[in-house]
């Protein structure tokens, strides 16, 4: 019979695919690519149609060996790598490391590692897809010319180890972008007022919330228009104006994609992107499981896509018949079929479990804690988005006292539907809906109202939310931006650099991150570009649509990226930036220490290095004195690296804030003056006072 070699990315594949296909077959792992540019160079050969120059990674040449004396004794073989760009594009890397044109040579693809996908996968095998490879090729060449370009600048003018990306410069300038929108933020003052209301003849009282006031104003701006309300409404009497009772329904959420899946995990489990990629990846390459041996518990976890096969949606409906009954079936068959569905990277699914009789309460003691919670997720997700809406009895009321109109939700529960499996407690309990629950049966436009109390409550709007990893996640996708593969790298890229910090989940800009946004953004304005990045996304998918030629793209691409660099190779070349010298002097060796730029923001160094080694803490005094102790305020860091402005005294003094401190008092309070953006705005948020920044500079 003849031999039969399978070449798949990981060894951890290996054991379950090989007992899927029985002797006849062999299964053998790349470890991922084997090929790639070199690192000492950008490796494109710009003079010559810029082709890429790829070597053998280094350490693959011992894997390599091994492939090739398992090809020598093959009669066919099958490239199995990963069912997307990047799978396609090792495959080829494959077929032309090892020299397979003289062999008989198929690629196949699988979206789950079962019996039936990996079988199914050798009856539809076909040629390596080339515009599949051209897509990644182009996706590589661009990061490369980007990098090795644009990185030695970095280098030059801030300091060694720093590295620009295609990507990753635009998901920095979004959350520089963001941090200074929270940085020019001004508060406004509104006040909320509520109505503590009872039907008669019932104990339970009901919130009825401000709508509009006798004159049809939606907002309370003061403290004294609240309390003109209060005064107006003491002692009235509430008519209920309009009643209106209905049901609505609640979809089931869709499976997840890569994008989701991160922002959920973020959400319910805490996990970082890479946190989840890693666990999902273990996920789907396969779990030992008792008296099943090795199994992949989930589809492919790259993926954009939410559609899900015919299998996978008749397996799930006769497991939700069996255990859920046949009512809780979805009705339709349209789930998944986005809007953006044109826009999917390959034919995949969205990831689901490979077998929903594999319960997560049935598999968890052969899981760590980890893979059995972000199982339990994907899995309870996959079985609701099947399963049918539930359904809520609703009620809104309209109330009127003087003119004043008050509004009141109520929402219960009738039917449970996909929330017998997935439920989200916040979402159940919007604004005291389901708080409210009993007035539906217990209210209508004839009931009569007693007023219990009135609540009145000052806020202040709110800033932008900082970006956490799923947020950031979100608006890359929403702006398309990157793909499923890029989305976790590119957040540890920037993590990694320091030039973002993480902080309870939140991410901060540093003051590297500061400095090399800056640069990107005066010197490379359109690689920093939201929609031009977007825009090569779109031309990338078309090179893998067969639409575009992939060197187009590089060849429309380079020259304005060259003449950029040039440009800022000019202009950076009349920059000299030398160790800024401090008034500190070494107590190790008399000079006077400098200010140096590390990965944790600036410091002191004695100049005498390597003889003297000496380092200190730099603290920037900012010119204001503390308004608690009179010390000076200087520019700090807490243990993450996030600045701040404290007193020198600290841990004396306690006084410390995120915004610039000013030398002018508060004419109002008398109080500390802080920078908002273009504006002056005193600390004492009570007190509320506020000038322009300009104004305040020509004083």
């Amino acid at each position: 019979m003849a031999k039969n070699l399978v070449i798949v990315e990981s060894p951890a594949k290996v054991k379950t695919i090989k007992k899927f296909l029985g002797s006849n077959y062999e299964v053998v792992a790349s470890q991922g690519h084997v090929r790639d540019l070199p690192k000492s160079q950008m490796g494109i050969d710009v003079d010559h149609d810029y082709e890429p120059r790829y070597i053998t990674i280094r350490g693959k040449g011992e894997i390599l060996a091994k492939l090739r004396k398992e090809v020598k004794k093959a009669d066919k073989i099958y490239l199995a790598t990963d069912p997307d760009r990047e799978g396609e594009a090792i495959s080829w890397h494959l077929y032309e490391a090892l020299k397979l044109s003289e062999k008989k040579v198929e690629r196949i693809s699988f979206n789950e590692i079962t019996k039936n996908a990996v079988k199914e996968s050798l009856k539809n095998a076909r040629e390596i897809d080339m515009n599949l490879v051209d897509a990644q090729q182009a996706r590589r060449v661009l990061d490369r010319m980007v990098g090795y370009r644009i990185s030695p600048l970095l280098w030059s003018k801030i300091k060694r180890g720093l590295s620009a990306g295609r990507v990753q410069s635009v998901a920095l300038r979004m959350i520089c972008d963001r941090e200074a929108e929270i940085d020019a933020f001004i508060p406004s003052e509104y006040w909320s007022v509520d109505a503590r209301l009872i039907p008669e003849g019932k104990k339970k009282a009901f919130t009825a919330h401000f709508y509009a006031d006798e004159n049809g104003k939606k907002t309370i701006d003061s403290e004294a228009e609240a309390n003109r309300i209060e005064k107006l409404l003491n002692g009235a009497h509430f008519n209920i104006k309009e009643s209106r009772k209905g049901t609505r329904n609640r979809k089931a959420p869709l499976p997840f994609t890569t994008s989701t899946l991160q922002q959920e995990a973020s959400k319910t489990l805490n996990f970082s992107t890479r946190k989840t990629m890693q666990i999902a990846q273990q996920l789907y390459e396969g779990v030992q499981i008792k008296g099943q041996g090795t199994v992949a518990l989930i589809s492919y976890l790259r993926t954009d896509s939410t559609r899900i096969s015919d299998y996978a949606k008749e397996m799930a409906e006769a497991f939700i018949s069996e255990h859920y009954g046949a009512q809780n079936i979805a009705a339709s068959d349209d789930k998944g079929k986005s809007k953006d569905e044109k826009k999917i990277q390959d034919a995949h699914e969205a990831i689901r479990p490979t077998d929903i009789n594999n319960i997560p309460e049935k598999v968890k003691d052969d899981l760590s804690r980890d893979q059995y919670r972000l199982y339990n997720l994907i899995w309870k997700r996959f079985t609701a988005s099947r399963m049918a809406p539930a359904v809520f009895d609703t009620l809104s009321v309209k109330l009127e006292a003087k003119g004043v109109l008050f509004t009141a939700s109520a929402s219960a529960l009738k039917s449970e539907g996909f929330m017998k499996v997935y439920a989200d407690e916040e979402r159940d309990n919007d604004n005291g809906k389901a708080e409210n629950a009993f007035l539906i049966n217990e209210i209508d436009e004839n009931s009569t109202i007693k007023f219990e109390a009135l609540e009145k409550k000052q806020h202040f709007t709110q800033p932008p939310a900082h970006y956490t990893e799923a947020s950031l996640v979100r608006a890359l996708e929403e702006a398309g931006i990157g793909r499923p593969s890029t989305y976790a790298p590119t957040i540890s890229t920037i993590l990694a650099r320091r030039y973002v910090l993480k902080e309870n989940k939140n991410l901060f800009v540093s003051e590297l991150g500061e400095v090399v946004n800056r640069v990107m953004t005066d010197e490379f304005p359109a690689i920093v570009d939201t929609k031009f990045t977007a825009n090569m996304e779109s031309m990338l998918d078309g090179v893998e649509e067969g639409n575009i030629k992939w060197k187009t793209i590089i060849e429309n691409f380079y020259p304005d990226l060259d003449s950029a660099v040039q440009k800022a190779e000019e202009e950076l070349a009349h920059i000299e930036i030398k160790d800024e010298e401090s008034d500190v002097v070494c107590e190790n060796c008399g000079r006077k220490m400098v200010i140096k730029y590390g990965p944790h923001g600036r410091f002191l160094a004695c100049p005498g290095f390597p003889e003297c080694r000496n380092t200190k803490p730099y603290y920037e005094k900012i010119g204001v004195k503390c308004p608690k102790c009179s010390g000076e305020i200087v520019i700090r860091m807490t243990k993450k690296g996030r600045r701040y402005f404290g007193c020198e005294n600290i841990p004396e003094c306690d006084f410390m804030s995120w915004n610039k401190p000013v030398e002018k008092k508060c004419p109002r309070c008398g109080g500390t003056l802080v920078e908002k953006g273009t504006h002056l705005v005193c600390m004492d948020t009570a007190c509320g006072y506020m000038e322009d920044k300009k104004d305040a500079t020509e004083e």
